[in-house]
């Protein structure tokens, strides 16, 4: 393996640093999916819990304190109710879309870099395979001579970045559509619990707004 890599090119330390932010971003994505919808939907829970016992500051607190990527979208709701000049309904279920695309984007996040690398790896071992083969015509040239032994180096780096290339590349596609299908998947049941939870908010709306008002005139009161 060490020779391998002593007689690598450039185009070969290329592949392998390719290789590595590939396996960088596969973990750091596997890790950001990882029990993603599970947390997703302990939340809703707790915050449908709150929203049913009219408690809209415990329902801003479950969304506070979890660390769940969706806390956001169900804070989305629970922010305008809070305010002195409550919007419609329409307004809300819109905020709340308008966070899910959000978080939808993050999940997305350094996946395009997967897709990247597996498109230009095999480029690049390729141009590594081009530069080899031009280094074996050069020691012909050179030496005035031919034959295996005169070639040997040049092929070898040819081969080598080849290979590499398109092991890194293949790997790279594979794990793309591995973490892109599981993303899709995880933005649909992201959509159902969203539009779940706005049928809730919908359904407590009235009783939310009068908890809402009555926060709100308690200050005025005790002054």
């Amino acid at each position: 393996m060490f020779e391998i890599l002593r007689q690598a090119s450039a185009s070969m330390w290329i592949i392998i640093g390719c290789s590595v932010v590939a396996v960088a971003v596969a973990v750091e994505r596997a890790i950001a999916l990882w029990g993603f919808t599970a947390g997703a939907r302990r939340l809703a829970d707790a915050v449908s819990r709150s929203l049913y016992r009219g408690d809209l500051e415990d329902a801003r607190t479950q969304c506070d304190r979890s660390g769940s990527p969706a806390a956001d979208l169900f804070l989305a709701a629970l922010v305008p109710i809070r305010g002195a000049k409550q919007p419609p309904f329409e307004r809300i279920a819109a905020a709340v879309e308008r966070e899910r695309q959000q978080v939808g984007l993050r999940l997305r996040r350094n996946l395009w870099i997967l897709g990247t690398i597996g498109a230009i790896a095999p480029f690049v071992g390729l141009f590594g395979t081009v530069i080899g083969i031009m280094h074996a015509f050069r020691q012909i040239e050179q030496t005035g001579q031919g034959g295996f032994r005169v070639v040997a180096a040049g092929i070898s780096e040819a081969l080598i970045a080849t290979a590499g290339g398109l092991a890194v590349g293949i790997a790279a596609v594979f794990l793309y559509n591995f973490l892109n299908v599981h993303v899709q998947k995880v933005a649909v049941q992201l959509r159902l619990l969203a539009e779940e939870y706005l049928e809730i908010v919908k359904e407590t709306l009235p009783g939310l707004r009068g908890t809402a008002d009555a926060v709100a005139a308690r200050p005025a009161q005790e002054a």
